[in-house]
């Protein structure tokens, strides 16, 4: 395991973490949720799984967050935690183990990003993994409760108490919220045309299963969608993560059969006059 420090394009600090596996069989790029962190137990349950099938993991703490890099948490939104994913591959990019096309994974706000990077350079992307995702902002404008909106948007603040690092509060302003309003995954959901994976929690309010079925049903390709039962937005409980591991084992199996595939699909296309299997 590597620990390096890079700069994002503000020119803050990230905590970078690099897992390499010798002759890997692929390169993964697992992000964490809002006001996360990589050390997470359901954000590690992602990158073991993935390490256990031989992929290279990279995975980070985005600015203005409660992890190792620079920033107020008071100032992450969509928007920044997108850039900071694109800046991170950026980087990756010059490394010796780099290689496309990669695996995405996040959880949460780290899940509607993951998706978006898909949305946006589809070749670059082999398998996504959205976990509990936010689908679109205004989806998660109405998850809401009317007068925890209503409070938030009169005085500007939504005051939150961290259960991941208990003693930690966060303070999200009310242009968090403006800019989650910007961003819609079933716009574009037709460019998921990789294998994608979505797993949420049965109590999950706030990106529930109905949500999750609205993207699973936009989404053109290889698809799977699992609920978690009794689980809510944050797996936290060794019984679901233990199950979401199993689950995510299995899928990244059938994402290197797919891979096979495709790779078999495109030799004989390309070598034997254009025919397909």
């Amino acid at each position: 395991m590597e620990k390096l420090f890079i700069k994002n394009r503000h020119n803050q600090k990230l905590a970078v973490v690099v897992e390499k596996r010798p002759s890997q069989a692929g390169l993964a790029f697992v992000m964490h949720g809002q006001s996360g962190f990589k050390e997470q137990p359901h954000v590690r349950t992602f990158i073991d799984a993935f390490l256990e099938k031989g992929f290279t993991v990279v995975s980070f703490d985005v600015a203005n967050t409660i992890g190792e890099s620079e920033g107020n948490a008071s100032d992450a939104t969509i928007t920044s935690y997108y850039e900071d994913l694109v800046d991170v591959v950026k980087w990756s990019e010059s490394q010796e183990w780099y290689e496309e096309p990669f695996a995405l994974a996040g959880h949460s706000l780290g899940g509607i990003c993951s998706a978006l990077y898909a949305e946006n350079h589809p070749s670059k992307v082999k398998a996504l993994a959205p976990i509990s995702t936010v689908v679109s902002g205004k989806l998660s404008y109405e998850a809401h409760p009317k007068e925890e909106l209503k409070e938030w948007k009169r005085t500007g603040w939504q005051i939150k108490h961290s259960k991941s690092k208990p003693g930690v509060t966060i303070r999200l302003p009310w242009s968090n919220m403006e800019d989650r309003l910007k961003y819609d995954l079933l716009k574009k959901a037709g460019q998921l045309t990789m294998p994608v994976l979505l797993i949420v929690g049965e109590k999950d309010d706030g990106t529930p299963p109905k949500h999750q079925k609205l993207l699973f049903d936009a989404i053109p390709g290889n698809k799977e969608l699992h609920v978690i039962r009794d689980a809510p937005h944050t797996f936290r409980e060794k019984a679901q993560l233990d199950e979401i591991k199993y689950i995510f084992l299995k899928w990244i199996d059938k994402v290197k059969a797919f891979a096979a595939k495709e790779k078999s699909n495109k030799i004989v296309s390309h070598g034997f006059g254009g025919g397909k299997t």
